[in-house]
């Protein structure tokens, strides 16, 4: 005859051992690689099921470096490393650090168009309870940060698709709460990018906003997608960095694909491109 005392101790013992515990509650369990599947499924519908309650009708897609700073940021940089090297205090690395500084100031015009073009366009779509062409980033610095500060600043709601990696990525604090989403597999990430988008925007960045760049074109370019207006801001960035022309010169792409894309250098011309585009149908998806 067992005791009661070890009886409620042989109990709580099964009751405390990983196998007992439900499925959905336990994480050793659901990172194993066989559930990969399973972990997929869950990243979609996860997003997916928080946007259609928070009823989030069209999205305008912002991409751009999380390198570029605030022009705020810029100016109080480029001070303190000309005062170093005033005081003596920069060292050798005075020359590099200052030329590092002035070209962050130079971008930071990137990140003041971008927080401009997600203020006018959130002005615009979020009124009288309207869920349309909400902005939507990767959720990180820079100008993903640029624009959901935008859609803040005009007390607009915007979505962060942030992702985990290797080094934190902290989510921006301009992203409305109840729709910052993270992420562990970019190609879902990427999916929810695209599925209410009504608009791309990019702005100049690395090999992270050429791939989502890229993948947009190829999915417009082979009917994989509904064309929708992309926006490259920073027309001398653009012409340098992508021989766009180049690839149609030499085959690679036909001449129509170039009508693909559009070029400019301000905020306001982003909203006429969309104008022009959607004018006259409905801005819901």
């Amino acid at each position: 005859m067992i005791d009661p005392d070890t009886r409620r101790d042989l109990i709580e013992k099964i009751m405390q051992a990983p196998a007992y515990r439900l499925a959905e509650e336990d994480v050793e369990f659901l990172v194993q690689d066989n559930l990969r599947p399973l972990r997929l499924q869950l990243e979609l519908l996860k997003p997916e099921h928080e946007l259609r309650k928070q009823g989030i009708s069209s999205t305008v897609v912002v991409f751009g470096s999380a390198r570029i700073i605030s022009p705020e940021e810029a100016r109080v940089r480029l001070s303190d490393v000309k005062e170093r090297i005033a005081s003596g205090r920069a060292g050798s690395q005075g020359p590099r650090e200052l030329s590092v500084s002035r070209r962050q100031s130079a971008q930071a015009n990137y990140y003041d168009e971008a927080r401009r073009f997600a203020h006018m366009i959130s002005s615009r779509f979020q009124q009288e309870k309207r869920k349309d062409f909400v902005v939507v980033t990767g959720g990180g610095p820079g100008i993903m940060e640029a624009a959901n500060r935008g859609a803040f600043e005009a007390g607009a709601r915007s979505i962060g698709l942030n992702i985990t990696l290797p080094f934190e990525q902290r989510p921006n604090p301009f992203i409305s709460p109840e729709l910052a989403f993270r992420f562990h597999y970019y190609a879902l990430r990427k999916m929810h990018f695209l599925l209410r988008a009504r608009a791309m925007v990019a702005f100049p960045g690395g090999y992270g906003t050429l791939d989502e760049l890229f993948e947009v074109l190829t999915l417009v370019q082979t009917g994989k997608m509904k064309r929708i207006p992309i926006v490259l801001l920073g027309k001398r960035f653009w012409h340098e960095a992508v021989g766009f022309d180049y690839l149609a010169a030499e085959g690679f792409i036909q001449e129509k694909d170039l009508e693909l894309i559009t070029c400019v250098d301000k905020a306001e011309e982003i909203v006429e491109i969309l104008e022009d585009f959607y004018r006259g149908e409905p801005a819901t998806t």
